[in-house]
C-alpha cells in the first residue's frame, strides 16, 4: 500500500521539527508508511513581510488568518493531486477518537490547517475545509498541536507502523471499551501479587479475563461508552 500523504499547514513550521524527528511520526516516515510535509503560511503571505493575519470586522480583541494566504497554499497543493480531506483542527468540530483515526489512516492523502491567533476567516471553513475536528473541550495555542495529535493516532493504526502489529488493535476504543490492565515481572512486588490466571499461561483462561476486566473498567471508568451490542458480543466468547 502505499504511503499516506499528510501536508500540514502552519504559520509556526519549526514546532514540528521535534516530532517529526522522534518517535512515532519519525518511525512512521523511515518506514515509508507515512509522508509529512509541513508548509509555511508565511511562503504565501501579502506584501513585504508576509502578512496572514488582521483585526477581525466589528472589533474586538485577538488577530483573524486572512483568506488569502490559505486559499493560495491549499489552491497550490491541490493543483498537484487530489486529497481525500482538508481538516481543521477546532474546539467546535467534531470530537476525534479512535474511529475516525481508524477512517483517516485509511486515506492517501490529507491536509491539515492549523489555525492560529483568534481564529480563522470564515470563509475558509465554509469553502475549503471538509472535516473539522476537536481533541477536547479545551483551547490551546494553536493547530499545532492537535494536528500532531491526530497524525499520531492515525498512523500507529497503520499496518506496519508499530513493531508489534497486533498492538494497536488491542488498544483502548478499538473494541468499543477501555483496554483491560497489564502487569509485567516481579509477580510479586512489595506485597502486591500478579491475579493468579496470568501466570498460568492458559491462553482462553486469560483472554477472558482480559475481556471482563476490560468491561469492568469500562463500567467503572467510562460508563458513557458502554454498547449492548459489544457486551453482548463478549458474552458469546
Amino acid at each position: 500500500m502505499d504511503a499516506i500523504r499528510i501536508d500540514v499547514i502552519s504559520v509556526i513550521p519549526g514546532f514540528f521539527d521535534s516530532p517529526l524527528n522522534n518517535g512515532l511520526l519519525s518511525i512512521a516516515r523511515k518506514k515509508n508508511h507515512a509522508e509529512i510535509f509541513i508548509h509555511n503560511l508565511h511562503d504565501y503571505g501579502l506584501g513585504r513581510y508576509k502578512q496572514v493575519d488582521d483585526s477581525p470586522y466589528g472589533g474586538g480583541a485577538g488577530m483573524v488568518l486572512r483568506p488569502e494566504p490559505v486559499f493560495n497554499c491549499i489552491e497550490a497543493l491541490k493543483a498537484e493531486r487530489e486529497y481525500d480531506a482538508v481538516i481543521f483542527p477546532t474546539p467546535d468540530g467534531k470530537l476525534f477518537d479512535q474511529p475516525v483515526a481508524n477512517r483517516l489512516s485509511c486515506m492517501r492523502h490529507l491536509i491539515i490547517l492549523c489555525g492560529h491567533y483568534k481564529a480563522v476567516d470564515e470563509r475558509i471553513r465554509q469553502n475549503l475545509i471538509t472535516m473539522e475536528i476537536s481533541i477536547g473541550d479545551v483551547v490551546v495555542s494553536g493547530g499545532e498541536i492537535p494536528s500532531l495529535f491526530l497524525m499520531d493516532a492515525l498512523v500507529r493504526v497503520i499496518p506496519g507502523v508499530l513493531g508489534d502489529s497486533e498492538s494497536a488493535l488491542s488498544d483502548s476504543f478499538q473494541t468499543g471499551l477501555l483496554d483491560s490492565v497489564y502487569y509485567t515481572r516481579p509477580a510479586e512486588f512489595r506485597g502486591m501479587k500478579v491475579p493468579e490466571v496470568l501466570l498460568t499461561g492458559h491462553h482462553s483462561n486469560i483472554e477472558h479475563w482480559r475481556g471482563e476486566n476490560a468491561v469492568d473498567r469500562t463500567r467503572r471508568r467510562r460508563p458513557d461508552l458502554i454498547d449492548k451490542e459489544v457486551l453482548d458480543e463478549f458474552k458469546k466468547k
